[in-house]
């Protein structure tokens, strides 16, 4: 994945700042537009967790911290939710003069209620995801009930939210209840996913309903049954944007895979600084994760390299074995080979006690659902000794290793 810092000007000429992700060794099929929470910020991690999922499967995807908030210009005392809209038209702008305009939305709990309002202005946008939103701005009013009064009477309140405090005025709760979501949800007219939890205590699954029946097909829904609002298992987050980058392929034109012209790599491994061991992966034209397991500081979300190393050796045997077995006209219905990697002591070692007396082992056990007879199996392991895979890990081989220029 390439990560970049982007900055863009939003309509009063303060500098919003972003991270723009991209998909290893391709150019983005589509460009996605992220709002977050209501006083959260671009680096939460689920945010980020919904970014890399979407990424891997080939989206470009845009988060960035809206006025006042994180990184970006601005007093947050001076926001409201119609300038949380405009500055998703803004960073749409920027998208379409610098890349591509996006064509997915995805919004969380009131970004969930702004990108639905943003997509209307938003001509490039063919589906909208909404997580844990509410059915009307104004229902953030509740997690100020606390200060209602004082900024109904005095103009404005200190607030505390999630151990920050912020400075709330009226006009904020004015602007909130002047924006009729349901109205805006009929005439979208564009393909909507609502993914809700019927656990959220923040923004109550009830929500979720009244955004379906408002809204008109295509529309789906997904229950993220056992997640908080926030998302904070990562499984959680992960999840949810597997579903999105799934659900939105329905609805986008995605094109062919264009490679990036600095590489001619059939794999690519891609790892930020702050993701552990959990690393994009983009093996030929297809993606996926690799990670290591939870005991050495991994998250397990995906295989670990030695066990791709082992995916290889297995599928290749299978392939070879049922491409012999078809030359040779031999009926095999399944070839199951299940191998795994470890360090063991020679048969033979002179040295048992010296760490460095192990060598890479590799144990594999094949199983055959045939009617071959004894001569027959007995073949079909020899073969499976030839397999490519097989081969190259028992002959000399050679890592060449240079800097890769942009």
């Amino acid at each position: 994945m390439s990560l970049q810092k982007v900055t863009f000007k939003n309509k009063e000429g303060e500098t919003l700042v972003g991270r723009l992700e991209l998909p290893v060794d391709q150019h983005p099929h589509n460009f996605v537009l992220f709002a977050h929470c209501f006083t959260c910020n671009k680096n939460l991690s689920a945010i980020r967790n919904i970014g890399k999922e979407l990424t891997s499967n080939g989206f470009g995807v845009l988060r960035f911290d809206f006025t006042g908030l994180g990184e970006s210009e601005g007093d947050f005392a001076d926001t409201n939710f119609s300038g949380n809209v405009e500055d998703l038209v803004v960073a749409a702008d920027y998208l379409a003069q610098n890349f591509r305009a996006p064509t997915l939305l995805v919004g969380h709990s009131l970004g969930g209620a702004a990108v639905i309002f943003a997509a209307s202005e938003i001509p490039s946008v063919k589906a909208v995801a909404t997580i844990g939103a509410p059915a009307t701005p104004a229902h953030v009013r509740h997690l100020l009930k606390s200060s209602i009064d004082e900024i109904e009477s005095k103009g404005k309140a200190s607030i505390n939210l999630s151990g920050r405090d912020f400075t709330i005025k009226k006009q904020f709760l004015d602007d909130l209840e002047a924006k009729p979501l349901p109205e805006t949800v009929k005439k979208l007219r564009k393909a909507l996913l609502i993914m809700h939890s019927p656990q959220d205590d923040i923004v109550g699954i009830k929500n979720a309903e009244e955004i379906y029946v408002a809204a008109h097909h295509p529309k789906s829904f997904v229950s993220l049954d056992g997640a908080d609002h926030l998302l904070m298992k990562k499984e959680d987050s992960i999840y949810v944007g597997k579903v999105i980058a799934n659900w939105a392929q329905r609805y986008l034109d995605i094109d062919s895979p264009k490679k990036e012209p600095n590489t001619k790599h059939q794999v690519v491994a891609s790892l930020d600084a702050e993701d552990g061991f959990t690393t994009q992966m983009k093996v030929g034209d297809h993606y996926m994760l690799a990670d290591e397991p939870s005991d050495v500081g991994g998250n397990e979300f995906g295989p670990s390299p030695y066990e791709f190393v082992s995916a290889g050796l297995s599928a290749c045997t299978a392939m070879t074995i049922q491409m012999y077995a078809k030359r040779k006209e031999w009926q095999i219905d399944n070839v199951e080979v299940h191998t795994s990697y470890s360090k063991e002591h020679a048969e033979d070692c002179l040295d048992c006690e010296n760490p460095n007396a192990k060598i890479d082992t590799f144990k594999r056990a094949i199983k055959l659902t045939s009617n071959l007879d004894e001569k027959q199996i007995k073949r079909i392991l020899e073969i499976a000794n030839k397999c490519p895979v097989h081969k190259t890990l028992h002959s000399e081989t050679r890592v060449i290793t240079s800097l890769l220029n942009e």
